[in-house]
């Protein structure tokens, strides 16, 4: 009779066994991968860079903003991880043992199905087991803790993305910015190289003012250093356009290359009006962070109540000494209540609590921030204004006066020492006036920035939801 049931039991074992194989082989399959995103991709350079087209391949191939998509990604791993919660675990192990423990040997006999009267139950013998074990558990209430961990997730989520729009925003003020400065640095080129060949045009006058005896030789050594200066001020020019191009270079994410911009199309934008700055990403931001730290507050609190679980287990022993083999199986629901802990449930709503308060803290200084930043680009764009009026009259009268000093020194009526201090004034106030037209483009630039908006619309916008 025991032996009719050690084969019925030995029979009904193989379908379940095979189940959990299948089930063993089909866990140690990899979860799909996600795509990763690449920054060595191969992509075609304009020959003439506009200011549009420099700010969007900025988006698309700067490190800032691939840096961002990546925190967006992880943001996004964590809700899935956070979201697991709300399915049930399935595990399957496996394990094989022998022991002559009188115990543990004669519960190896009993699940294999292999008991029978004739054993010594103070000393069964030795046994082996072969254990193949599937447990289902399922928690269906712990408090509200696996909601509050989603919504902290979602937001955090939420805030990453706002983290990739301030990081696109100072990205395209900072490409805005630097393409200017290339400009200035150009018209500071050219003016540079202006005046150098103006002093060289004085300098043959007065070599041939000189050689005819009607100029000293203390004024034509004078005109010669002047001339020297003006030859230092080109290459420290040509420096500086050469080391504004690496800086764009930079921010478009190129380690080399050339960079040849074009300056009819770099238009000053539309000023905007000055309205509320509640688009800001930083704020959007920060609300988003204040909204998962009330979400850590409610999962704190979950400790004050139960949790509650289901299980269910399925278990197949096959035995070699005894030539035996079984199943069992077992399945309930659990419930946990925790009475004291120490007061540790307190200390993590006191924290919860604190770096709550501290967001919303840095949330009201982050505004009263950014109302300071508006003020002072409304007010760097007036002053910009009213800089350009003033310098272009500055050059309209040094020109004039430039002109009408190289006919008198020609005729000989003023000195050397006169027309280099005409010709610096009128190298001045073109420097003068490319530094204010420069600085009236970069405040329309920065008030656009400190009200949260965009440089250019339809580039920016297509880049950020494409990401």
């Amino acid at each position: 009779m025991l032996q009719d049931v050690k084969n019925h039991r030995t029979r009904t074992t193989m379908t379940p066994l095979r189940l959990l194989l299948a089930a063993l082989f089909l866990s140690l399959i990899p979860g799909r991968a996600v795509p990763a995103f690449s920054a060595d991709d191969t992509v075609e350079l304009p020959a003439v860079w506009t200011i549009s087209q420099a700010v969007e391949f900025a988006l698309q191939n700067s490190p800032d903003t691939a840096m961002a998509r990546q925190r967006i990604a992880a943001a996004q791993a964590m809700v899935r991880e956070a979201r697991s919660a709300f399915y049930p675990r399935l595990d399957v192990s496996a394990a094989y043992g022998a022991t002559d423990n009188p115990m543990y040997s004669f519960g190896n006999i009993l699940n294999q199905g292999v008991f029978h009267q004739n054993i010594d139950f103070n000393d069964p013998g030795t046994s082996d087991n072969l254990n193949l074990t599937t447990m289902l558990n399922y928690r269906f209430y712990n408090g509200g803790r696996d909601q509050a961990g989603l919504k902290a997730a979602r937001a955090g989520e939420k805030a990453s993305r706002f983290e990739q729009e301030a990081a696109v925003s100072q990205l395209g003020f900072g490409v805005v910015k630097t393409f200017f400065t290339i400009i200035q640095a150009q018209e500071n080129l050219q003016a540079r190289k202006s005046a150098a060949e103006a002093i060289a045009a004085s300098v043959k006058v007065a070599q041939a003012r000189f050689e005819a005896g009607d100029l000293l030789r203390a004024d034509l050594l004078n005109l010669e250093v002047h001339q020297s200066q003006a030859d230092e001020n080109q290459i420290q020019a040509r420096h500086a356009v050469n080391l504004a191009k690496r800086a764009l270079l930079n921010l478009l994410g190129l380690e080399q290359g050339d960079i040849t911009i074009d300056p009819d199309c770099a238009m000053t934008q539309p000023i905007p009006e000055i309205t509320d700055f509640a688009q800001r990403p930083e704020l959007k931001r920060l609300d988003a962070a204040i909204a998962a730290a009330e979400a850590e507050v409610e999962r704190a609190r979950s400790s004050y109540y139960p949790t509650a679980d289901a299980f269910a287990g399925y278990m197949v022993d096959q035995g070699y000494e005894f030539d035996g083999s079984g199943t069992s199986w077992m399945a309930g629901v659990k419930v946990n209540f925790n009475l004291f802990e120490g007061h540790g449930a307190s200390a993590r709503i006191a924290r919860a609590m604190a770096q709550l308060r501290e967001k919303k803290e840095l949330r009201r200084k982050t505004y009263l921030a950014i109302n300071l930043e508006v003020e002072q680009a409304r007010l760097a764009l007036e002053q910009a204004n009213q800089r350009m009026l003033v310098t272009e009259k500055m050059v309209e009268q040094a020109r004039e006066s430039a002109q009408l000093s190289r006919e008198r020194f020609r005729e000989g009526l003023i000195l050397s020492s006169e027309l280099i201090d005409v010709e610096n004034r009128l190298t001045n106030a073109l420097v003068r006036r490319t530094v204010a037209r420069t600085a009236q483009r970069v405040a329309v630039a920065d008030l656009r920035r400190a009200l949260g908006l965009r440089q250019f619309e339809t580039a920016e916008a297509r880049t950020a939801s494409d990401s």
